[in-house]
């Protein structure tokens, strides 16, 4: 029973990171109730083109419950909302999620929940205020929180091997591509234009599956995981038919010392023709890599936290004849690539300071350089703004 209870109460909840200090409010009769929150004070010092410049502040609030129904099944559930108060004043439901956890047998939910694949990139996505760029729904398929997820998760290998745990996951129309459905519908719909469209729309379908081991009592943890987008878009000259994502990752987490390594490969399928010289492209992909070194040093009061990473991701397998700044120089194929150095002071459980620089070494034709420019500047470069290093300081209250 103990042994039950603990694997609902801690992986089933998947509490966040900045849940570290929840409130307990209802604990009776099997049944148990926490609340958490977080409000963060921050602000990114960069060009003001630069996208995410300027204030950063925002605060979250979350439940979690669990009710025993019987010996050996509880039913869970978990919400979390965060409100934007800077500079970006969006607002957003990070989790909306209800299960049954059937203890050794493993559990299962449905509702908004991270996508499979985050699991792995959060290996790597511990820096102070930067990081997390592999958890990107248009990068990497079901590599960040979704809609629409049923998810079921094994955290002892049915009681086997605490040291062994993995995941499937299916998204219905989640937020994990943007392929089309190749589905005929039954009448015929107008696209965004107004004309006829003979197919459904965009698919938003996914599924996956990932596989983590603790390697016994030494810190080490490695994972590995696979998602692809469910179906077969229609046909469309260069659009994407199908995308499949790949990664693997590994962590040492002992003696105050904490290493990271994560690497993702997504293939884009394409429908693509033979050229006039018979050639067919290959299909695009995107790289990305990770590394992250901490180590942990207490204080006489608190523990600072060091923290050095190295970040890129680029597409590869693109043909010659795409991806031009101009009409002369061909454009940059770095998405993200960066050296990151801060540290994060935590004073005691609830409250930390934060601080992080992050050298950007994207270049001034780089596509990352282009999505990372709001405000394009005059002259040659326009898209120089995404190219600039940023500083990110803050404080974190938390409970």
């Amino acid at each position: 029973m103990k042994r039950n209870l603990l694997a609902i109460a801690i992986p089933a909840l998947l509490v966040a990171a900045g849940a570290n200090a929840s409130i307990e409010v209802w604990n009776k009769d099997g049944n148990k109730v926490d609340f958490y929150g977080r409000v963060k004070a921050a602000n990114h010092i960069t060009d003001r083109g630069q996208d995410g410049e300027g204030d950063d502040t925002s605060a979250r609030l979350g439940m979690s419950g669990q009710t025993q129904i019987t010996d050996g099944i509880t039913g869970y559930g978990r919400w979390e909302y965060e409100a934007k108060a800077g500079k970006n004043s969006n607002n957003e439901v990070r989790y909306a999620f209800a299960g049954l956890n059937f203890g050794d047998l493993g559990s299962f939910d449905y509702g908004r929940n991270d996508g499979v694949l985050k699991a792995i990139t959060a290996y790597t996505d511990v820096l102070p205020e930067f990081g997390g760029e592999a958890a990107n729904n248009t990068w990497n398929v079901l590599s960040a929180r979704t809609k629409a997820v049923a998810t079921y998760r094994n955290n002892n290998f049915f009681g086997l091997s605490d040291d062994l745990s993995f995941a499937l996951q299916y998204a219905d129309n989640g937020d994990n591509s943007y392929t089309v459905d190749g589905k005929k519908p039954s009448i015929n719909v107008l696209d965004e234009d107004g004309d006829l469209s003979g197919y459904k729309g965009v698919s938003r379908e996914a599924y996956g599956a990932n596989i983590q081991w603790n390697i016994f009592d030494t810190g080490l943890t490695v994972g590995g995981g696979y998602a692809q987008t469910a179906g077969k878009s229609k046909y469309l000259e260069g659009g994407v038919k199908k995308a499949k994502t790949w990664t693997a990752g590994i962590k040492y987490d002992n003696y105050n010392l904490y290493l990271a390594a994560t690497y993702f490969q997504t293939k884009f399928n394409t429908w693509n023709e033979r050229g006039v010289d018979g050639e067919r492209y290959d299909n695009p992909k995107i790289k990305g890599v990770e590394l992250v070194a901490q180590y942990g040093i207490d204080l006489g009061v608190g523990r600072l936290t060091p923290s050095l990473a190295y970040v890129q991701h680029k597409f590869s397998n693109i043909s010659s004849e795409d991806y031009y700044y101009d009409d002369e120089h061909k454009q940059g194929r770095n998405l993200a690539k960066y050296v990151s150095l801060g540290a994060t002071y935590d004073l005691n459980k609830n409250f930390s300071a934060i601080v992080e620089y992050k050298f950007n070494l994207l270049k001034k034709r780089d596509i990352g350089a282009e999505l990372n420019t709001v405000r394009a500047s005059s002259g040659n470069y326009p898209y120089k703004p995404g190219t600039k290093d940023v500083l990110g300081v803050g404080l974190i209250y938390q409970f």
